[in-house]
Parts: structure tokens; sequence; C-alpha cells
């Protein structure tokens, strides 16, 4: 059972629609990127998620709680971080903690234990006593997601985690993220990020003009969207003379002197037998090895793709 179930969310702000028949589905354990460009819905999704706006059409539960019907119950469960944090400056860590700590029901002995751990692991036990507004931008995002733990969610709702943090910051709260990955636990990470996006998640979504148009683990991804994987083939002499003791299954993509990308969709049987041809032939090899394909060229082409065809149908 999954325990994020969205089915056909739809929102409308008048005539504008922000999010179009989107249905995500992210099981415990599992965390979900959810990728696009600004405008794109993302965080309207999530607020939807997270029984902050109303769905115009369409259902979610989450944890098994209807979002538009138990919206108390839905929030308990949720931890939510959003690019808009609405910290209260002039108030103290361990204040402002102590107050949303007693807003979900915690005993102040827990309040407290869960703010030392906290504020410990994310490095901001040192500025406890400054107040929030004297934070940087990267210091108010980590209480921000120091605020959205504090309850043990079992949801997680991250929209731009690590936006205006430091590299070494970024690095900690990606490790953070993962490990905060349990059994019982399900994560969607909005991000514009796509390394990090390819670093946390199982599964990939990515939204654009409010619709869901590509939802895979990150390796199906590639391989749906660039093609089959791709080999780089390095010889000690010149390639003259040793293509011909290729196997014919392998797609030539380039060469140069002494070396050939070819792609093939069955790597484990081509790559075997070509270094085997290669060495009866006397043909002596530096390396073979893989060429990983970016998602950043996944996201690029499934954008495009979008865009060509909604000119396809705009143009008939």
């Amino acid at each position: 059972m999954s325990s994020i179930e969205a089915n056909s969310l739809c929102k409308m702000f008048g005539t504008f629609t922000a999010v179009d028949d989107v249905s995500l589905h992210v099981k415990p354990g599992e965390i979900l990127a959810l990728l696009g460009p600004n405008g794109a819905g993302k965080t309207t999704t999530i607020r939807m998620l997270a029984s902050i706006l109303k769905p115009t059409r369409g259902s979610a539960k989450i944890a098994g709680y209807d979002i538009a019907h138990e919206q108390e119950a839905v929030r308990s469960v949720v931890g939510l971080l959003t690019e808009q944090h609405g910290l209260y400056t002039r108030m103290r860590a361990a204040e402002y903690l102590d107050f949303f700590g007693s807003v979900y029901g915690i005993d102040a002995s827990t309040i407290q234990q869960r703010t030392h751990t906290l504020l410990g692991e994310y490095k901001l036990l040192e500025s406890a006593e400054l107040r929030l507004g004297q934070y940087s931008k990267g210091m108010r995002q980590k209480l921000a997601l120091v605020r959205a733990l504090l309850h043990e969610p079992q949801i997680l709702l991250l929209d731009e985690p690590t936006s205006a943090m430091d590299p070494e910051s970024a690095h900690h709260v990606r490790s953070s993220i993962v490990e905060m990955r349990s059994d019982d636990r399900a994560i969607i990470v909005c991000t514009h990020n796509l390394f990090e996006a390819e670093a946390l998640a199982d599964r990939i979504a990515i939204i654009r003009r409010g619709k869901i148009i590509a939802n895979d683990p990150p390796a199906e991804l590639k391989r749906k969207m660039v093609g089959d994987p791709v080999m780089e083939l390095q010889l000690a002499c010149s390639l003259d003379g040793a293509l011909e003791h290729l196997p014919e299954e392998i797609v030539e993509i380039a060469s140069g002197d002494n070396w050939v990308r070819y792609s093939t969709p069955q790597p484990e049987v081509v790559n075997p037998k070509t270094l085997s041809s290669l060495a009866k032939a006397g043909i002596p090899v530096v390396t073979l090895a893989r060429i990983e394909r970016s998602l950043e060229e996944v996201y690029l082409q499934v954008v495009s793709e979008d865009d060509t065809q909604e000119g396809m149908v705009d143009g008939n």
C-alpha cells in the first residue's frame, strides 16, 4: 500500500490550471523526486498533498487520511518544507521549535530533547542564541527542515530542501534525507537540482505545465529517453582493421584514431563477445567502459519532446 496516493489531482485558480490530472503513488521507504521548470506545478502539488490547498478535482490520501476531509490528521503526519519558511525573525531557535512542538502536541521534555538533537545534527547549536532574523538564508533553510522533522512525521514533503545552502551544507542535508528513509516513511523531494534528484530518488517524476510527463526509476528513465547503453572501446593501436571484428549487433555512434563508441541493448552479451573477438584477432584493448548518460540529457529531451508534441497538437 502507498503512503502517498494521489489520483487525478487538479487545481485551478480561476481559469488557470496549475495542476492537471496528476497521479502519484509513493510507497513506504521510497523517495520520489519531482522535477520541473518554474511554474510547472510542483509547489501547488505539494501544498495539496499537505492539505494546505484543496484540489479542484481528484483525490489523495496521505498515510490513509483524505486530504480534503481529514486535513488535521494529514497535517499531523506530514513534515513540510516549503520555499516560504514563515520564520518568526524575533524568536530564537529553541523558542521557535518549542512553539511548533506544542502545536503538534509534543510534551515539553520531548521537544527539548528533539530540539537539541536536531539543532546539533544540522550544525545550528552554536547559533541557537541568535534571533532568527540574524540567520543566513542557508541557516534559515536548515531550521525550517528541523521544524519539519520535529514531530517525526511519516511523510516528508520537501520543496527545494537545499536551496540557498553552501555545498557542504547541501551535501549534509542530502545525506540526512537518505538516512530519513525508513520502512514506514515516504518522501517527496521537489528540486531543480538534477544531481540531487538522481542522488536521492528511487523514482523521478517530471512535471510540466501541470502534467506528469515522465515517472520512472532514474536508470529506466534514461533507457527510455536516451536509448540503449553507450560503450566506449579504446585500443592500443589504430582502429583500422578492428571494426570488422566487432559484433554485428552493435551500432556505431562515433569513432577516432584508436577508439569507437557504440550502443547495444545487451552489453552483458555483446561486450564479452567484442573482447573475445578482438583477442582472437590479436588486437590489444586498453579499456571498454560504459559512457554514463546524465539526467540532464533525459530532462532536456523529455521537455523538448513535450514541446514538440504540443506544437504538433496546436498546429492541427
